[in-house]
């Protein structure tokens, strides 16, 4: 039987401050990324919802961000 292993989730908010990012930048670097990357979308009440990341998802977005630098340059 496998657990999930998931504990906590930052919101895309959260998580930009944290990296010094804008939310647009984020935003456009994790629509690509999928559930098994550490992303996920959180539903509430009506069509609200927001996109949060687990300690895996923000990993990954730091090595977006990092890949996204070397190819600015």
């Amino acid at each position: 039987m496998q657990l999930n292993e998931v504990y906590s989730v930052k919101t895309i908010d959260r998580v930009t401050v944290e990296l010094g990012e804008t939310v647009d930048r984020i935003f456009d670097l994790a629509i690509g990324m999928e559930t098994e990357d550490g992303v996920i979308w959180v539903h509430g009440p009506g069509d609200d919802s927001v996109i949060a990341f687990t300690p895996l998802g923000i990993g990954n977005l730091q090595a977006l961000i990092l890949m996204n630098r070397d190819l600015e340059r």
